[in-house]
């Protein structure tokens, strides 16, 4: 802060819209936020930027607006836009564009946190209405009008697959000192869910929204949470959403930025004349090298009943550190259709062997109907000799015969004849349709399931004819989806349910 105030003087002097109108700074050196497209001899490309989807991605998308209150687009609504102002191009357009004729789905990133609760402390009062909407100091009802406004626009303009939403839409106590309650009105948030809910289905296209895991502000039977930076430390249904940068440091580019390897990265940080420095094209490279290899691992599959084996575990939270990981820890993935399980290697066993504790004989799985066990090759449809294997108490043991080149992981794939074996967690229980194990089951561990939980899963409550449950363990089974109505207890062992009496299921310990 003290740099930017000794080049630019203090925000009452230099106010934060000279960025975007141009003007000089203490040095007489003009500063203006105006990228210039290479095509009109500048440095911007946003073509080379789409490139780079040689990451493996299968969406990516620009921010829309920021905290700052500036419009990417070409808006009616918000008369600072990157086309009456600075640039004088449609950021947005440039984009979604671009990234639909690269067979990619379009996200669109909406940071309203800070501009519709009171931008930054530190900003002058503004008497002027147009800089009160800029700085985010307009009254309450117009603030929350305004947001639903460039939502719909946003909509209508770039028709997004995804829009991602930053925190408060309902988030009190997150806006760093704002004097307003940190949300945004309920009714404005039920119109964007019904607008853009409604455009999907005129479009015959499903459409995604997002919100911060911890905002109350939408639930996740409408939109999917999202952890920054982080993520749930269990497997958590229904789906959610993480999001990581290429910088350790920051979002943006900085000078000196320092970058991270082998970690999930979606955020690019390109410099302010619009190029993506090579250390990060790199990076973006090196893991579509990785899914162009094991990407039937990765695209299309579904989180298994088990998230994974192993001492090395991530997430717990947002803002928490990278994982390394090494062979001993194990990531399943499987196909839709419960018949191929991945079991991914965070590493190469030294003695090229490896036991998957899910598939012991203490943990109930009967293996008949395993088909096949294969280690993916060096190329994607390519697999390694096939592995030695053998089932023992503690674990399905296999042997590899030989290393492929050098990964940074590597994947088995067990495929079955019919459904996947349903393992029986030490405290925890299974559940199935009909009268006995057989069928599409779900292994459940020590928490609480929602129905929603368990029909991600792949099992809806109405359908569960029978319980096993692990020793020492309690099931409660209610009769309501969230549990409510009647309840009752299931201790350890095997029981039949009356089919369409579970709504929801609690388990601990006891």
């Amino acid at each position: 802060m003290m740099s930017a105030v000794r080049r630019y003087g203090a925000p009452e002097q230099w106010p934060y819209h000279n960025f975007i109108d141009g003007a000089n700074d203490l040095q007489g050196n003009r500063v203006q936020y105006h990228p210039i497209l290479s095509s009109q001899a500048g440095s911007f490309d946003p073509a080379s930027w789409v490139s780079l989807k040689a990451s493996g991605a299968r969406f990516a998308g620009p921010v829309a607006e920021h905290h700052d209150g500036f419009s990417m687009w070409d808006s009616q609504v918000n008369e600072w836009n990157s086309v009456d102002r600075g640039p004088r191009l449609d950021l947005l357009r440039i984009f979604a564009d671009l990234i639909r004729q690269n067979d990619m789905r379009l996200l669109v990133a909406m940071h309203h946190a800070f501009n519709t609760n009171g931008f930054v402390g530190g900003a002058p009062q503004e008497s002027d209405p147009s800089l009160q909407k800029l700085y985010g100091q307009l009254p309450k009802q117009q603030s929350d009008q305004l947001w639903f406004d460039k939502q719909r626009e946003i909509i209508d303009h770039a028709q997004p697959d995804v829009i991602w939403n930053d925190f408060a839409l309902n988030s009190p106590g997150w806006c760093q000192g704002s004097s307003t309650i940190c949300a945004i009105a309920k009714n404005q948030r039920l119109n964007f869910l019904a607008y853009y809910f409604n455009k999907g289905v005129e479009w015959s296209k499903e459409v995604v929204t997002t919100y911060k895991h911890f905002d109350s502000g939408f639930r996740d039977t409408s939109a999917v949470a999202e952890w920054e930076r982080g993520g749930p430390a269990g497997l958590t249904r229904p789906y959610w959403l993480t999001d990581d940068a290429l910088s350790a440091s920051s979002w943006s580019y900085t000078d000196g930025i320092r970058y991270k390897n082998c970690n999930m990265l979606l955020n690019i940080s390109p410099t302010t004349a619009g190029i993506v420095p090579q250390e990060q094209q790199q990076v973006l490279h090196d893991i579509g090298a990785y899914l162009d290899r094991y990407g039937e691992s990765v695209y299309s599959t579904r989180a298994w009943d088990i998230y994974g084996e192993g001492p090395n575990r991530a997430g717990g939270g947002s803002f928490t550190a990278p994982l390394l990981g090494n062979s001993s820890d194990i990531r399943y993935t499987r196909s839709k259709d419960n018949r191929v399980l991945y079991a991914t290697m965070l590493g190469w066993p030294s003695s090229r062997s490896v036991r998957l504790e899910s598939f012991g004989w203490n943990r109930g799985v009967n293996l008949s109907d395993l088909n096949s066990i294969q280690l993916l090759g060096n190329q994607a449809g390519q697999y390694g000799n096939a592995p030695r294997w053998q089932q023992q108490a503690d674990g399905l043991q296999i042997s590899h015969p030989s290393q492929p080149s050098q990964s940074v992981a590597y994947v088995l794939k067990l495929t079955f004849y019919g459904n996947m074996p349903v393992p029986q967690l030490l405290k925890g229980a299974s559940i199935f349709p009909g009268k006995g194990v057989s069928g599409r089951g779900i292994a459940l561990g020590e928490s609480e399931f929602t129905s929603d939980y368990l029909i991600d899963a792949g099992l809806a409550p109405g359908s569960v004819g029978f319980l096993r449950v692990s020793s020492g363990t309690t099931v409660t089974v209610y009769v309501g989806r969230n549990f409510t109505g009647d309840a009752t207890d299931y201790k350890s062992g095997e029981h039949q349910i009356t089919a369409g009496t579970v709504g929801s299921i609690s388990i601990a310990s006891g």
